[in-house]
């Protein structure tokens, strides 16, 4: 689509470029923008320069899409450049593999190709691949300051401002890539905050501030490690993790603090650490931001102070440096077409649909400082729906990243970058493609011939998706139906093992505690189930933990205050009748029973 006639040049100066970059890229790329009431129009426009963000934009324009990118910051890489989490995190597929997809690929090997990278070499190869794109421009420092919906369901015009200047852009397709779908929301898409799915008010997982160091001694962390002075870890030249004592011997000053296990990275930049858990932040406010900031800063002198006198290795540590941002894993969980379930990643699920692969635990970090996170399934691979990345309720629009269409379970696999780097991939292909058919996101999602076209398109690129079957625990048991519904209402985890434990003799506090998860997860569909969760917490609270009984199944059953079920669940109790142990897997059963899944 060719831009209206020019009315303003707008000069953007950018980033002091590295010197292989030609003489136009340093200085400065020269956007072109209508001015006044006049609109510049674009095929596509990505809102977010974070991983997820360029990866859509040059998809885009790879495809022949004239593509804006806009960023609010004054450089690119989001969450990887100004939090400095520069610990990456793989998924992996069928036979253990690395799901690496092109544009992250091409990223990765400009910055080493290693497990960690070096902040300001990862800044500057984003900024590379931008400017030298085709097709592809981009405003920094900018902001979204005005959003036009037609028709009650379509972007329309959006106003941005650009340091004392406002201008209007509009495109046929768009995509958000911020971190907390900032652009959907206030485009009028639906959403929900943290675990709120499951029953927890918008509980949100620990943010974290990393701890950036100089002056370690890598050889004596090699020591620590041998004789587990701090627990179980692994040491390499480039990283070393475990350590999980540390939780327990280190005593913060800031009791909504915790210091979990170590995971260090070391570069020519210093030694980075992602451990610091910070508790009862707001990662949608941006005073509660600064405020997690300023409380890490200050925990982060102690600790270090800590690991000089008790940790060999850091006698001389330092701090190098603050990030100017938290990392933040978790707000805002888009509704979209298809909220994919954590069911889904334990049945390493294949979608007719799908646009990229995931492959990553299910990583649940802590919520509270008495919360010790757990993972709920640990996939082989599962298919991304393209119906996960379009919004309710908005038809020319796309979200990617960790805030896009998935449970808040699912959504600790889906969240790591190099995911979100393939679904932004296969995004700025879909808008590009939607672009040039005048097509709308929703009737792509329900038109075969679209998204056969859309994957064969991301096929010739490089994007793998083609169908896999990959089989999956318990799926030959009778009562599954139970297994999977308990995982989607967070009444039940694997672990990395994919393990349920179901010939483990059950006590009277995991089958109260599996009716109370469920209950709380199924409130917002029954108000009445508020009698049952009170009874639930009242029984945990005055009864000690013991063996379970078939009578005190029945007795747990019978107390509670409001009965939904029919009283099928006594068939199965009365077959345990005579057995002197009831195994957890006649509760999945009983349980299955109750909520009819069975």
């Amino acid at each position: 689509m060719l831009m209206k006639k020019i009315a303003f040049l707008l000069l953007i100066l950018l980033f002091v470029f590295p010197n292989n970059l030609n003489e136009q890229h340093r200085q400065g790329q020269a956007i072109q923008l209508n001015s006044n009431d006049g609109v510049s129009e674009f095929d596509v426009i990505v809102i977010g320069g974070e991983p997820e963000g360029i990866a859509a934009a040059l998809s885009a324009a790879r495809n022949g899409a004239n593509t804006l990118l806009i960023e609010h910051r004054d450089g690119l890489g989001g969450l990887f450049t100004y939090a400095k989490m520069n610990v990456l995190d793989f998924p992996h597929g069928i036979n253990n593999r690395i799901l690496k997809t092109p544009i992250f690929s091409e990223w990765h090997n400009m910055i080493g190709n290693g497990k960690s990278f070096e902040i300001e070499k990862a800044k500057q190869a984003f900024f590379k691949m931008v400017l030298n794109q085709k097709n592809l421009s981009l405003l920094l420092n900018t902001t979204i300051e005005d959003i036009e919906i037609e028709q009650g369901n379509k972007i329309s015009t959006i106003n941005i401002k650009n340091g004392q200047n406002n201008y209007h852009v509009k495109a046929a397709t768009y995509i958000d890539a911020t971190q907390d779908a900032e652009f959907a929301a206030n485009s009028g898409v639906p959403y929900y905050l943290g675990a709120e799915d499951v029953g927890y008010d918008g509980r949100q997982m620990a943010v974290t501030l990393m701890i950036h160091l100089k002056d370690v001694d890598w050889s004596k962390i090699y020591g620590v490690a041998k004789n587990l002075t701090f627990g179980e870890a692994k040491v390499t030249d480039e990283a070393a993790w475990g350590f999980v004592k540390l939780r327990e011997r280190y005593k913060p000053n800031d009791p909504n603090i915790r210091l979990r296990g170590l995971n260090l990275i070391r570069n020519k930049e210093g030694y980075y650490i992602n451990a610091l858990q910070i508790f009862g932040v707001n990662g949608l406010d941006e005073a509660s931001k600064q405020q997690g900031i300023e409380r890490g800063k200050q925990e982060i002198a102690n600790i270090v102070k800590w690991l000089q006198a008790n940790f060999p290795g850091f006698e001389h540590a330092k701090v190098a440096s603050y990030p100017s941002e938290l990392y933040v894993r978790e707000t805002r969980h888009i509704k979209s077409l298809y909220q994919l379930p954590v069911s889904d990643l334990w049945e390493n699920k294949y979608h007719d649909d799908t646009i990229a692969y995931g492959g990553y635990p299910s990583d649940i970090q802590a919520t509270t400082v008495n919360d010790p996170g757990a993972v709920v399934v640990n996939p082989k691979q599962y298919g991304i729906p393209f119906r996960s990345l379009v919004p309710q309720r908005l038809t020319n629009l796309l979200v990617v990243g960790r805030s896009a269409g998935y449970s808040s379970l699912a959504q600790g696999s889906v969240r790591i970058v190099a995911t979100g780097m393939a679904t932004g991939e296969a995004a700025g292909t879909a808008s590009a493609l939607a672009a040039a058919k005048n097509i709308d996101f929703h009737s792509m999602a329900n038109s075969k011939d679209m998204i056969t076209n859309l994957q064969h398109k991301l096929k010739q690129q490089g994007l793998n998706v083609e169908r896999f079957k990959i089989p999956f625990p318990y799926e030959n048991k009778w009562y599954y139906p139970a297994i999977r519904e308990l995982l989607n209402h967070r009444a039940l985890f694997g672990g990395y093992n994919n393990d349920i434990l179901e010939n483990e003799i059950a006590d009277n506090h995991f089958f109260s505690l599996l009716l109370l998860h469920m209950y709380r997860a199924k409130l917002s569909q029954n108000p009445s189930y508020e009698e049952n969760i009170s009874f639930l917490t009242e029984y945990n609270l005055s009864h000690p933990i013991e063996r379970l009984t078939v009578n005190e199944v029945k007795a747990i059953i019978d107390g509670l205050p409001y009965k939904h079920f029919s009283n099928a669940y006594l068939i199965e109790a009365n077959k345990l009748d005579g057995h002197e142990q009831i195994t957890r897997e006649s509760l999945y059963i009983i349980v299955g029973k109750l909520f009819d899944w069975l």
